[in-house]
């Protein structure tokens, strides 16, 4: 266990001191952030990098908190290699999404470990789908239906374009977690079969509103 603890806090810390030296130093945050343009012409660390750089020190403790929540539920079910595995995967998903939808707009610029973290987030509800989340510390939601409504949210983010919000992110990220948890854990699509249709749900009324020119 003390190594587990030792790989998410050192996944924590590295997000602090990155993002810290963000905060302090424009010049290292623009040549690290997520750019398309940059990416389109070679920089393809971007698309690892931006996802330990963030906007503003709430960003960046909001990101950390759902992480240590959420992290010992994959860390407990899978070992600590799997959950490296999952974060990073779900960090590049993450990015790759974002490029896909976004892969004309060269001006485009995000930030964040979001998508890393919402792919830890889908893996943990696809492993407990039962526990209960308290939305806002007071309101109870079972974490399934939390991670299907979040995902609609994100879908009506990514059309809605009126914040600042990396929801392609987000979505990629869960697709990420998901997909990884279920090569991983294959199990589950008979253990948790309802669970595992539930959250594909979100994932196919994106794609095929992409197909259909819906976004």
């Amino acid at each position: 266990m003390n190594t587990v603890n030792t790989v998410l806090v050192g996944i924590i810390v590295a997000n602090a001191l990155i993002s810290y030296k963000g905060f302090n130093d424009l010049a290292f945050f623009r040549k690290y952030e997520f750019h398309v343009g940059s990416i389109r012409s070679g920089e393809q660390i971007r698309m690892l990098s931006s996802g330990f750089l963030h906007v503003d020190m709430m960003h960046l403790i909001f990101n950390m908190l759902t992480l240590w929540f959420f992290a010992p539920v994959v860390i407990e079910w899978l070992g600590s290699i799997s959950f490296i595995l999952i974060y990073f995967g779900s960090l590049i998903f993450g990015s790759l999404l974002t490029m896909l939808f976004h892969k004309n707009d060269y001006s485009y610029r995000a930030v964040g470990a979001s998508g890393a973290v919402t792919g830890i987030l889908y893996s943990a509800i696809l492993l407990q789908p039962d526990m209960m989340l308290g939305i806002f510390f007071v309101i109870p939601m079972p974490a399934y239906l939390f991670g299907i409504l979040y995902l609609l949210y994100s879908i009506y983010g990514m059309k809605a374009k009126n914040d600042n919000i990396g929801h392609t992110a987000h979505f990629g990220g869960a697709i990420g977690g998901y997909l990884i948890t279920l090569i991983k854990e294959p199990s589950l699509i008979v253990d948790h079969s309802l669970m595992v249709i539930l959250l594909a749900i979100p994932i196919l009324i994106l794609f095929a509103m992409a197909k259909l020119g819906k976004l």
